[in-house]
C-alpha cells in the first residue's frame, strides 16, 4: 500500500465500561422550577450510563475499488479464510492449512457496523497469531469479491462471501414449494455477483411430471435447474459434478434438505438433519451457522442456516424489473416511461403475462416484491 494513498479516519467507539454521573437533587430541581420540569423530556431514561461514544483516529487507505482498508503491520500477520463464525469468534484456516480460533479486533467490528456481522463465512482476512497455540486476532477483512445477503433488522446480513455460485434449494413438498422465494434468492445472488443454480429437492414426494412446467420456466430463462432426492438418489451424481471444483453456497428455507444433500454428495460429512414439523409444516433450524466444507472432488460448499424470511437488501423498487430478465423485451411497449407494471393501463409487461409470454408465477413474485411483502 502506497503511503500517498493513506489517510486518517475518525472511528466512533461505543463505551461499555464508563458510568455517567447521576444528576444530583433532580427532584428538588424540578420542584423548585416548574418551567424546567415542563421542558424535561419525559421519555428520556435517567440512568447511570456515561458518555456512550468516543472516537479513535486510525490510518486507512482506499484502493482502486474504493474499499477502505485499515493499515496494519503485516509482518507479524497471516492470511486466511474464515470457515465459520459464531458471535465474536471465528474459525480461520491459514494459507498453510493450519486452523486458528480467532476473535475480531474491536476497531474491525466498529468499521463494519453497517453489517449485522463484521466477519462472515468465506471472508479472506489478515490475522495475528497470539501467544496461545492456534489462537489469533482478526486485524483486517479483505475486500469481498461476491456476497449473498439479505435484509435483517434493518441491516445487511451477509450469509457468505467470496463464493462463485449459489445453489438455491427448495423442496417439492414438506415444506411446500415456494417459487417466490426462489425469485428472491435469484435477485440477491445477481445483486451480489453470484451465478445461481436452482435445485428442487424431495422430488420423491410428488410426481416429477408436475414439476416440469415450473422447471421449464427457469430453464427457458437460462438458469440451470436440477431435480434431486436423497431417498432414491435422483440427480445426486449430477449435483456432485455441478459442485466439483466450485465454491458454492447452499441457500433456502428451513427443512428443504440442504444438509441432507451435502451428506449424499459426500458421504461421511455427517451433517445434522431434522424432520419438518408436523404441526407447522415448516422446517426446523438444524444448521446453526454458515460453514465452509471442503469437497473431495475439489472446491468448497457453504452450508447455511435455513431461513423463514428473505428480505432483499439494497434493492429499490425501480430496479426490481431489471432482475426479471423476461420483462426486458416488453418494458419498451409500456405506455408510460415510469410504468410500475402493477396497475397501469397500457402496460407491456401485463400484456405479455396475459398472452402467455411471462409466467404468472414470476409476475406474482414481482408484484409481491415491489409491494413490499416479505416471505
Amino acid at each position: 500500500m502506497g503511503k500517498k494513498n493513506r489517510r486518517k479516519l475518525r472511528v466512533a467507539f461505543r463505551k461499555n465500561r464508563q458510568k455517567r454521573a447521576r444528576r444530583q437533587n433532580l427532584t428538588r430541581e424540578l420542584l423548585d422550577n416548574l418551567d424546567v420540569a415542563e421542558d424535561e423530556l419525559t421519555e428520556e431514561r435517567i440512568s447511570g450510563k456515561g458518555e456512550v461514544t468516543r472516537h479513535r483516529t486510525i490510518v486507512a487507505t482506499t484502493g482502486s475499488d474504493d474499499v477502505v482498508r485499515r493499515v496494519v503491520d503485516e509482518s507479524n500477520c497471516l492470511r486466511g479464510r474464515v470457515l465459520s463464525f459464531t458471535g465474536l469468534n471465528c474459525l480461520v484456516q491459514a494459507d498453510d492449512d493450519r486452523k486458528y480460533e480467532c476473535t475480531v479486533r474491536r476497531v474491525v467490528r466498529t468499521m463494519s457496523r453497517d453489517y449485522r456481522s463484521a466477519v462472515v463465512t468465506g471472508d479472506r482476512v489478515l490475522f495475528r497469531p497470539t501467544g496461545n497455540e492456534n489462537q489469533g486476532v482478526v486485524e483486517r477483512i479483505e475486500p469481498r469479491s461476491t456476497v449473498l445477503s439479505r435484509r435483517s433488522q434493518g441491516l445487511e446480513h451477509i450469509l457468505v462471501a467470496n463464493v462463485d455460485q449459489a445453489l438455491i434449494v427448495t423442496s417439492a413438498d414438506e415444506p411446500p414449494l415456494k417459487p417466490a422465494l426462489i425469485d428472491r434468492f435469484l435477485i440477491s445472488s445477481e445483486k451480489g455477483g453470484v451465478p445461481s443454480i436452482i435445485c428442487i429437492n424431495k422430488v420423491d414426494l410428488v410426481d416429477p411430471v408436475e414439476l416440469q412446467p415450473l422447471a421449464g420456466v427457469y430453464a427457458i430463462l437460462g438458469y440451470t435447474v436440477i431435480l434431486t432426492s436423497t431417498v432414491d438418489h435422483t440427480g445426486i451424481d449430477r449435483l456432485r459434478r455441478l459442485l466439483s471444483g466450485h465454491e458454492t453456497v447452499l441457500g433456502g428455507q428451513s427443512g428443504v434438505g440442504k444438509s441432507s444433500l451435502l451428506n449424499s454428495v459426500q458421504p461421511g460429512l455427517g451433517l445434522a438433519t431434522s424432520e419438518v414439523s408436523d404441526w407447522t409444516g415448516k422446517g426446523r433450524h438444524t444448521t446453526r451457522c454458515a460453514t465452509l466444507l471442503p469437497l473431495d472432488g475439489g472446491g468448497w460448499a457453504a452450508d447455511t442456516p435455513g431461513l423463514r424470511q428473505f428480505g432483499l437488501w439494497d434493492v429499490i423498487r425501480e430496479e426490481v424489473e431489471g432482475f426479471f430478465i423476461e420483462f426486458r423485451p416488453h418494458v419498451a411497449r409500456c405506455r408510460f416511461p415510469s410504468c410500475g407494471h402493477t396497475h397501469e393501463h397500457g402496460c407491456g409487461v401485463k400484456s405479455a403475462v396475459e398472452r402467455g409470454f411471462i409466467s404468472p408465477l414470476r409476475y406474482a413474485s414481482y408484484k409481491r416484491i415491489v409491494e413490499g411483502d416479505s416471505l
